[in-house]
């Protein structure tokens, strides 16, 4: 028999019983649930309006900043000729900029033709593609010669190119190669065409061959360059580079030493090297002149120091013996003044003279630049202001209101009775409705700013736009001092009082802090009432529980008494 079963032996439901008793001993627990919800609901409508009153701080600290105040605006009259970058420092005004000449970055021009020939005889036979001196590169593929496909591979030579051309023309053009002048010839009794759209290979590019209309075609210049990807030693140079031995080589540019190995670094690979330094040139080789080139990264009429310390690689690669072609300096002039000049293309405060205004020049010609008060970004950070500062009496408004409905309920707001969130709303009010005499200007308040308080909702607006307007554009220093003086300024008492409501130790943080508190404590004694509850439920249900031995064991006894003697009673 499981006597856990409610009533199985005495008839009696007391687990329902036992229940009932334990809700009735939870009735403190539920008013401690109420209690709680009420000090959460609370607690969410004052973080709500905590981060209300932080944005609104946010818009108050820009208007603190008397920066804000001084920031201007630039104009360019031809703004294809230069741009404009005003800081706060510059003054309110008008000039004229002529500018006579751009600035242009130095070049150091190596010497040409710092290639070997292709070959030094006219013999190519054993000359194979893949290690020919070509500065770019031949490719495996076909090209087209009086519109017979030519096929070759990188394994091929010069001369069995050469072959295929003339035996896929039928011998009506035959190819040459002529050491003296670096130079491939093609040559037919009739007019020659090169090319196709359909060619995949650029020996005609690589050879400098192209249609000139006549049956005689030759390499526009010498085809012998530098083997880019090859490495020094095998990079077909006019000059053996060396670096000294042991692979320890060893250039200066602009005093920056670079390091190279003649057997193992590539052209391509000290270039990168040299323009990824602090050198501050940018390194390329030309190949159609067949020459390298250093350029200034910095413009300006200055120019370009090299050494060779370990090896000869600048003066293998022409570098050390060519010309530098000078870079030039801006020149312009300020209102028909002296020539300036600045090495780079900006016009600087150091060069013109100007505080705060920074010019960059595009063109030779002449523009205006005016410079103004930025009163748009004022007029934005007070529109701000004023919006976060509506919002947060109407936040205010709304959880400390009560409304009635139709039917004439009434329906407090979370914080009808809340005193002291109503004295937020009061000292917004008061502080933004302050007059500041103490200021010294003609500007004591926001209604001398043409915006006004509305009674009703604490609410503030421009009402007067021409009152407004007109102290941006003719009083903005009394603006300034109005919103950002550090003793008494508007912006600066709003943000102290902001401060102490909702900075880290404010008066609406630590409130929300021990309402926080109050709900964890409320968790933990509804946590001991429960355990009392379970307590009492466990007592109740053994006494019932042997209550319930007690019966079945009478009911048993009974039961044996029935047999026995129930039948000679009867």
């Amino acid at each position: 028999m499981e006597l856990a079963l409610s009533g199985l032996a005495s008839n009696f439901d007391w687990k329902s019983l036992v229940e009932q008793l334990s809700q009735v001993e939870r009735t403190p627990q539920q008013r401690l649930r109420a209690e709680q919800t009420g000090i959460n609901q609370r607690n969410n409508v004052y973080g709500a309006i905590k981060n209300q009153l932080l944005a609104l701080q946010n818009r108050v600290n820009a208007l603190k900043d008397p920066e804000l105040f001084q920031t201007k605006n630039g104009v360019v009259g031809d703004s294809t000729v230069a741009s404009v970058a005003i800081a706060s420092s510059a003054a309110v005004g008008k000039f004229n900029v002529n500018i006579t000449q751009l600035a242009t970055a130095s070049k150091q021009v190596g010497g040409a033709d710092v290639g070997s020939a292709l070959s030094p005889s006219n013999d190519v036979s054993a000359l194979v593609l893949s290690e020919a001196g070509f500065s770019t590169g031949i490719t495996a593929g076909t090209f087209s010669v009086n519109g017979r496909q030519i096929t070759i591979g990188t394994g091929d030579t010069l001369q069995q190119v050469f072959d295929q051309i003339s035996t896929s023309t039928g011998g009506l053009v035959t190819a040459s190669y002529e050491s003296s002048t670096d130079k491939i010839q093609l040559s037919s009794a009739s007019q020659i065409i090169l090319g196709s759209s359909t060619d995949t290979s650029n020996f005609l590019q690589a050879s400098r061959l192209s249609n000139n209309g006549t049956g005689a075609v030759s390499s526009a210049s010498s085809v012998g360059g530098v083997r880019r990807t090859a490495s020094l030693a095998g990079a077909n140079l006019a000059i053996d580079p060396s670096d000294g031995g042991g692979g320890a080589g060893e250039f200066k540019i602009n005093g920056v030493s670079i390091a190279f190995n003649a057997s193992t670094d590539t052209i391509n690979g000290v270039l990168d090297r040299i323009n990824g330094s602090a050198a501050g040139v940018t390194a390329t080789y030309d190949t159609l002149n067949d020459r390298f080139t250093l350029t200034n990264q910095s413009t300006g009429d200055m120019g370009i120091s090299l050494e060779n310390v370990t090896g000869n690689f600048l003066t293998a690669t022409g570098l050390i013996s060519g010309s530098l072609a000078r870079g030039q300096n801006l020149l312009y002039t300020i209102d028909g003044g002296d020539t300036l000049s600045s090495q780079s293309n900006a016009i600087t405060e150091e060069s013109s003279g100007i505080a705060g205004v920074t010019l960059t020049a595009a063109k030779v010609g002449t523009t205006t630049i005016s410079v103004s008060s930025d009163t748009e970004t004022i007029r934005k950070a007070v529109d701000d202001f004023i919006t976060e500062f509506n919002k947060t009496q109407s936040i205010i408004d709304s959880q400390t209101a009560s409304s009635t409905d139709a039917k004439g309920k009434v329906t407090a707001g979370v914080l009808a009775n809340d005193s002291e969130i109503a004295d937020i709303a009061s000292r917004l009010r008061s502080i933004a409705n302050n007059q500041l005499s103490s200021l010294g200007t003609s500007l004591k308040g926001l209604n001398d700013l043409g915006i006004a308080s509305n009674g009703n909702d604490n609410t503030l607006k421009i009402a007067d736009e021409e009152v407004f307007s007109s102290a941006l554009n003719g009083q903005l220093n009394a603006v300034r001092t109005l919103f950002s003086d550090a003793t008494s300024g508007l912006a600066t008492s709003l943000d102290g009082y902001l401060e102490n409501t909702v900075g880290d130790e404010g008066s609406l943080i630590q409130r929300q802090d021990r309402m926080t508190k109050q709900s964890a404590s409320i968790d933990t004694q509804i946590e001991d009432l429960e355990r009392i509850v379970q307590a009492n439920k466990e007592r109740l249900t053994s006494s019932f529980l042997a209550m319930e031995l007690a019966s079945s064991r009478s009911n048993q006894q009974l039961e044996f008494l029935t047999q026995r003697f129930g039948t000679k009673g009867a």
